[in-house]
């Protein structure tokens, strides 16, 4: 049984979709006005998994991601590089999908914002119509907070915190009230969309969606008022979330715990102590780190941690999680190349895969706990190289490794498809210097050590063995 801690409940909860057999799930996804940062790619990596491994585990997965292509970011920059608005955003899209897609992210279905923007003035005209919103005249349509009390249950926030004031466009002093949040922003007065503020005709006056309403449009449009899963990274819990929340349960006439059953935010990556973001400068984006590491190393460093605790950006990070997945490829590779003699099979082995899987299993089903998942991976690879140098193996217990190897590539998509093998007198010589460090032979190691590095290559030690490549 799949266990999640509910950010809603701040409890760990059995899951139980709404509809037996079949999830309805949805993540923020990008603005998409630059590059995303690797921290960006934590949350989305993460929730690749969780879908993939919903799927696993026999349910029917609708995953939905958002992408914002309208915003004051998207408008700003493209005005700065004197072009279209939407044509930036759309180029911007197709990088963010095409990273995605290099990262080995395959399960959700990405939704444009500007695809939805009737559903967006249904749902604005709505809340306009039951009292919620109210209008100020040259600048947009706020959601009135005075009228939804149970506004602040995700969070733990009120609406007179001091910080509550803005959210990207939200700031105004002729609000009601502090956190009143915009959901439709009016079109500047007497300037065209080509000046680069896009606008859409409505009703109530042309104008482009708030941060947050293209959010619930696009979820109740293909789910309905209420669904399974929603995930985000924790930034997003305010206001972004509170604010879906609060208009969407406005709208449909809910409670905030019946609107989405289940809350996931992925934990910040921090670099030198601080969270990455663009604004404050100290980040890498996953466009660039794709050209320095293969996507498997980059997907094992970002599961590496629990998702909900904070992850490490540090070089010896990615160094440790590319001698990860070069151990994980090589004891593949000498699984699926083995020729091996039929003999007798005493079920050992066969038992031993098959109980690695269950226990692999077991921990991600506690609130997808990958990196408990990550030791039981070696530790069954440690049971393989056992065998083959024992040379105990037989078809039947390779059958279970197979099928071992063949779960976490389904579920992690951390298993490379080629690389990682060294020229086999390069890989003599490094498993030579392990043997001698594995010994306590420092001086001998670094002699060799020494040798590897003026044949060409770079050697780092870490917990999963030596990383070695090409200089």
């Amino acid at each position: 049984m799949v266990k999640i801690l509910n950010t809603m409940s701040g409890r760990k909860e059995e899951f139980t979709p709404r509809e037996e057999g079949k999830v309805n799930m949805f993540v923020c996804g990008p603005t998409v006005y630059d590059y995303i940062h690797i921290g960006n790619a934590r949350t989305f990596v993460f929730f690749d998994v969780v879908a993939k491994y919903l799927k696993h585990k026999g349910y029917d997965v609708n995953y939905i991601q958002n992408i914002t292509d309208i915003d004051n970011k998207i408008i700003e920059r493209a005005q700065k590089e004197g072009v279209d608005s939407l044509e930036y955003a759309k180029k911007y899209t197709e990088i963010f999908k095409q990273d995605m897609q290099a990262l080995g992210v395959t399960s959700p279905e990405y939704k444009n914002a500007t695809d939805h923007i009737p559903e967006v003035i249904k749902q604005v005209q709505m809340l306009l119509d039951k009292g919620n919103a109210y209008i100020i005249e040259n600048d947009g349509i706020y959601f009135d907070l005075s009228t939804f009390p149970d506004y602040g249950k995700l969070s733990g926030r009120t609406a007179g915190m001091a910080e509550d004031a803005n959210s990207r466009i939200d700031d105004s002093d002729k609000k009601r009230n502090r956190g009143d949040f915009v959901l439709w922003k009016f079109s500047q007065e007497g300037l065209p969309a080509q000046a680069g503020d896009p606008s859409w005709p409505a009703p109530f006056g042309d104008g482009r969606p708030g941060w947050h309403i293209e959010d619930t449009a696009i979820t109740e449009k293909y789910f309905g008022p209420q669904y399974d899963i929603h995930g985000g990274g924790q930034d997003l819990i305010f206001p972004h979330h509170e604010a879906e929340v609060t208009q969407q349960c406005a709208a449909a006439n809910i409670k905030p715990r019946d609107f989405v059953k289940y809350w996931m935010h992925v934990g910040f990556l921090v670099n030198k102590e601080e969270k990455m973001s663009k604004s404050l400068g100290n980040f890498q984006t996953a466009h660039e780190l794709l050209k320095k590491y293969e996507p498997e190393v980059l997907r094992f460093y970002l599961l590496s941690n629990h998702y909900r605790t904070p992850l490490d950006y540090t070089e010896n990070s990615l160094i440790t999680a590319q001698a990860a997945i070069q151990r994980i490829y090589e004891a593949v590779n000498k699984l699926n190349t083995l020729d091996i003699e039929d003999g007798k099979d005493n079920g050992v082995l066969s038992r031993s895969t098959n109980d690695s899987l269950d226990e692999m299993e077991r921990v991600v089903d506690e609130d997808f706990n990958t990196p408990q998942a990550f030791g039981i991976i070696f530790d069954t690879i440690k049971v393989l190289n056992i065998a083959l140098s024992q040379k105990t193996i037989t078809k039947v217990s390779a059958v279970g490794f197979r099928n071992f190897f063949s779960v976490v590539s389904k579920i992690f998509s951390i298993i490379p498809a080629r690389g990682f093998l060294l020229p086999a007198e390069i890989q003599r010589i490094v498993e030579q210097r392990q043997k001698l460090r594995d010994d306590k032979q420092w001086e001998e190691s670094d002699k060799i050590r020494a040798q590897i590095e003026e044949m060409g290559y770079r050697v780092d030690d870490t917990i999963y063995g030596p990383s070695v490549v090409k200089k």
